[in-house]
């Protein structure tokens, strides 16, 4: 499956892959805005590892993002369950060499369409740690509204931080 506009495609991650999302994602600058399930260093063996994961089924909207046809990072939406199945919540990264290119934004865009079009959702939500006002741009040019910012819910290098969240609803 591809999901294409201009220079940004979306597909799915491939083994071929492991390589370059292990060099782009062994970097303190990248996983400091991620959760602490994504590791640092970040090894090959660990891209092995979440590819193949990904490939088993066990998360099926995980997408590679290229920009001009080069693997620069990864972007996920996931379908909330129970009361919140109408909801889903999306993460993404770029690779430093990549940022400021405005291809985390047309990633966002495209997922956000193609989420609304083929599941079986209203809402998209993501939170944001108060020191990544780069995400909270992206965020906001495609159209999600700042819901709240959860005071200190965040433990991240051994501090404390808030956390910004951020919600699109369907049209």
């Amino acid at each position: 499956m591809k999901i294409q506009k201009d220079d940004i495609t979306l597909r799915l991650l491939q083994p071929a892959d492991a390589g370059r999302l292990a060099e782009l994602a062994n970097n303190e600058k990248v996983s400091r805005n991620l959760r602490d399930g994504f590791p640092h260093p970040y090894t090959k063996q660990n891209a092995i590892d979440f590819i193949e994961m990904c490939l088993s089924g066990k998360l099926q909207t995980v997408f590679a993002i290229e920009y001009i046809s080069e693997y620069v990072g990864n972007i996920s939406i996931h379908q909330e369950k129970d009361v919140y199945r109408k909801s889903a919540e999306i993460g993404y990264f770029i690779g430093e060499p990549y940022w400021n290119k405005g291809i985390a934004t047309q990633a966002v865009q495209l997922i956000c369409e193609w989420a609304f079009a083929n599941l079986d959702i209203v809402r998209i939500h993501t939170g944001v740690f108060e020191f990544n006002p780069a995400s909270c741009r992206v965020l906001e040019k495609c159209g999600f509204k700042k819901e709240g910012v959860f005071e200190k819910s965040v433990f991240k290098m051994a501090q404390l931080w808030d956390e910004i969240r951020y919600a699109r609803l369907k049209e």
